[in-house]
């Protein structure tokens, strides 16, 4: 027999023993695969601490040649009176853009140019945070150039002016935006006179000189408000002393400022921004939990299914693929890490269905305080929660970041650990407990913008107009 003649017989022989075998045995139902138990491979980062105590903490990852380096300053916008919102985002700023005393704002600009870095600096609730990445070569330059901007800022009057104006206009246009003027009224109503609960205004901002920004910062800047965390191709013996010698030397006084507690919530009301749209934002919300509150893993299951879980929570499937009536709909439960973050359930819709799309949201709540919820709910919120966490150690910087953070707002040391095994053990009655707990109608919120003379509105308590532009140009509130 040729080669072609062996070749066609092989391949019939083949096809021969493919048809008389039984389909299961050789492709299995993926519903049937038995799959053993995914092991955690993951590192924790390296803690270490500077001659002045301040916390370094490292991750080495060495597949890419390239650093990451953030730079956490212990304290935020609660640490200014409202009276004086927007301080801190221009402290924020004037770091980023302001210079240093060894180097003006344009030789800053241009140094990170030559090294391809990027710097950004953000600030939140309870802290400032630079952010530098670079290649692992001109990590000391890095370094040198953050411990100037730390210990040693110009806060050019300048670059100052140009913060300001930015600051402003971007108020402006974010209060022009439904959802912009819909998140600054929400957080006013549930933090009120709080420094959370007073977001910058442009009178505020007004208020505000050079001076004020520098001594905010020299009062507050010093080793006991400063953490470190690196990720990257560098290891520890070569990490520290370079650290230590940009930052470990300094003995900078700071002024602590206690939290203040958050005064009572306000009454329930109905609040609304008339704008001449044909669509309504639509956002129900009241005060939540914090880090410490021990029904923290029960709600976030909980919020998986209310609203938190896409195409898999109930308000979506409810009220967009059965109704039609929006396009998107949604719950979260912001976990705050000093106090009580905010609930917000949130949708568009047409401004006549706008009484129809509020009454759906709140049945399904009543539901979730009423009704135990499907095991196959139940099954798929842990599930996907617990799948979803492996992304936090998907990226080294995102997870040295991480663990800096809890370990600087006190989360538990096993928190990251011991996550997993916490949402799985959420039981069917934990879920209906903190949906009676947490889930109130009565303490909620409704924000609305859009058109008043077209809303088809909810029943209910009288509805208030509120013009936030006048907010954003009042006097600064009066300090407590």
């Amino acid at each position: 027999m040729n080669r072609r003649g062996i070749r066609c017989a092989l391949r019939a022989a083949v096809v021969g023993l493919l048809l008389f075998l039984p389909s299961g045995g050789w492709a299995a139902r993926p519903d049937a695969i038995s799959l053993p138990p995914l092991q955690e491979r993951w590192r924790l980062p390296e803690k270490m601490q500077l001659d002045n105590q301040v916390p370094l903490y490292l991750l080495t990852d060495e597949r890419v040649p390239l650093v990451d380096v953030t730079v956490l300053l212990a304290f935020g916008r609660s640490a200014v009176p409202p009276d004086q919102s927007g301080l801190v985002e221009l402290v924020a700023e004037g770091l980023r853009s302001g210079g240093s005393l060894k180097r003006r704002p344009q030789q800053i600009d241009e140094d990170l140019d030559a090294l391809a870095a990027n710097l950004r600096v953000d600030s939140g609730p309870y802290s400032i945070e630079l952010h530098l990445s670079l290649l692992r070569e001109d990590l000391a330059a890095g370094v040198a150039l953050l411990a100037e901007l730390v210990q040693q800022p110009r806060f050019d009057a300048e670059r100052f002016a140009i913060a300001r104006q930015q600051l402003q206009e971007n108020i402006r246009r974010r209060a022009d935006q439904p959802q912009g003027a819909a998140q600054y009224l929400l957080t006013r109503q549930l933090y009120g006179s709080h420094p959370l609960g007073q977001p910058p205004t442009l009178a505020t901002l007004a208020t505000f000189d050079l001076e004020q920004v520098r001594a905010f910062y020299q009062r507050h800047a010093g080793p006991a408000h400063l953490w470190l965390a690196v990720s990257g191709a560098v290891d520890a013996g070569e990490l520290l002393p370079l650290v230590n010698d940009a930052f470990g030397h300094w003995q900078a006084p700071v002024t602590a400022v206690p939290l203040p507690p958050l005064p009572p919530e306000a009454a329930a009301e109905s609040l609304l921004v008339d704008r001449p749209l044909p669509q309504t934002t639509v956002l129900l919300a009241q005060r939540g939990i914090d880090k410490d509150n021990p029904d923290l893993y029960a709600v976030q299951v909980m919020n998986y299914i209310l609203g938190g879980g896409g195409f898999n929570s109930r308000l979506m499937r409810e009220i967009r693929s059965n109704r039609g009536l929006v396009y998107s709909v949604y719950s979260a439960f912001s976990v705050g890490r000093r106090l009580p973050g905010p609930f917000v359930a949130g949708c568009e819709t047409r401004n006549d269905q706008v009484a129809e799309a509020v009454d759906l949201m709140r049945q399904e709540m009543e539901r979730l305080r009423t009704e135990t919820v499907t095991p196959a709910e139940l099954e798929l919120a842990r599930e996907s929660l617990i799948n979803a966490f492996i992304f936090v150690f998907a990226d080294s910087h995102q997870l040295v970041r991480r663990v800096m953070e809890q370990d600087y707002y006190g989360f538990a040391p096993d928190y990251l650990q011991r996550y997993r095994q916490r949402i799985a053990a959420v039981s069917a009655e934990d879920v209906r407990q903190v949906a009676r707990r947490y889930l109130q109608p009565q303490r909620q919120q409704l924000i609305l913008v859009g058109a008043a003379e077209s809303l088809h509105l909810p029943p209910g308590g009288p509805l208030r107009q509120v013009a936030v532009e006048t907010l954003l140009s009042e006097a600064p509130v009066a300090s407590p």
